[in-house]
């Protein structure tokens, strides 16, 4: 098995903030007047299937443009950041301070039950999935954590069979799962105070992390060049 390259300590500590800030607005949108998941598609395309079975074309078109609105999110993220190999210098902080737009503009229509304001948290999490990087054969997802535990759960059934496992997959699996935990949590406990304004936090979040990630840049690659 090949071993995988070490993770750059940015990426770690941006994945899990990512992470973080997905369980946050996943919270929020569980919580919210729809009561539906904004970071990831499943129960979106379900949901959609069965307006469809049931002839509910209302039902039908607000799934339908919530899944439209998170791909057009991915389309944004890979015009902007255009590569999938995990690598300093790509445009990710551009990728973030849009997402964190996107977030403050959702939040005002949510607070008014209006649905254009899910679609516009649907895009960020579509833009924000998009930036998940293939790094040496890992894929690195920060919006949803079905894969991530599946992974986890191939990895230990191959540690029982006494089979060689890159022991920094599992860290980062652990990683995933563990902050888009938390995240739910502190989601959840803000929305008791914040309501639909909840999602302030993480489009506050959002743009640090992309503004964090130009100091560094800048800095990074302003010491590799003296």
């Amino acid at each position: 098995m090949p071993v995988l390259r070490q993770l750059p300590r940015w990426a770690w500590i941006g994945g899990g903030m990512l992470a973080f800030i997905a369980g946050i607005v996943n919270a929020a949108g569980y919580m919210g007047f729809r009561h539906q998941s904004i970071t990831n598609l499943t129960g979106s395309t379900s949901l959609l299937g069965v307006a469809l079975g049931t002839g509910d074309s209302g039902e039908a078109w607000h799934w339908a443009l919530s899944i439209a609105a998170f791909v057009v999110g991915a389309v944004l993220s890979g015009l902007i950041v255009q590569q999938r190999t995990l690598k300093l210098g790509r445009r990710y902080g551009v990728a973030l301070m849009l997402e964190s737009l996107l977030l403050f503009a959702a939040v005002p229509l949510l607070s008014a039950n209006n649905p254009v304001g899910l679609y516009l948290a649907s895009m960020a999490a579509g833009l924000q999935n998009g930036m998940a990087s293939t790094y040496s054969g890992m894929v690195f997802r920060t919006t949803h954590v079905s894969g991530m535990f599946t992974d986890l759960g191939i990895y230990i059934g191959q540690r029982l069979r006494g089979l060689e496992v890159d022991t920094q997959r599992i860290r980062v699996c652990v990683l995933v799962t563990s902050t888009f935990l938390l995240g739910s949590v502190v989601g959840a406990l803000l929305f008791r105070v914040m309501q639909e304004r909840t999602l302030l936090i993480p489009a506050v979040l959002t743009g640090l992390c992309g503004l964090s990630y130009g100091v560094y840049r800048q800095y990074t690659m302003g010491s590799a060049a003296r």
